[in-house]
């Protein structure tokens, strides 16, 4: 039945093996391809950021780089946006809070 099957069947796509990255020292798998916060969003993480003002969470909102609300800490460089970042194996990814610069001297 149609329903059973994947996206990624339905265009025939063979992406390659999945590998692991962190999230918040949580192991999450990726696929070749795929960015942080899709990989992030496959996994069932919706938030990996909080705001400056009431720390309120986000992820990712337009999916293409232009709103910053998937900012997120990618192998302690702050503020990267996730949605436009590849995952690449080992990455470490990890919540960003505020500004993204706390303990960092600025």
């Amino acid at each position: 039945m149609a329903r059973d099957r994947t996206p990624a069947d339905l265009v025939g796509a063979d992406p390659g093996p999945p590998f692991e990255i962190t999230f918040d020292g949580r192991t999450v798998t990726a696929l070749p391809g795929q960015s942080v916060a899709a990989a992030l969003w496959g996994a069932g993480i919706l938030a990996w950021r909080t705001t400056r003002n009431g720390g309120r969470p986000r992820g990712a909102f337009c999916g293409i780089g232009q709103c910053y609300d998937c900012l997120a800490t990618v192998n302690g460089e702050p503020n990267r946006r996730a949605c436009l970042v590849p995952a690449r194996p080992g990455d470490a990814i990890t919540t960003q809070e505020g500004h993204g610069h706390a303990g960092l001297a600025i």
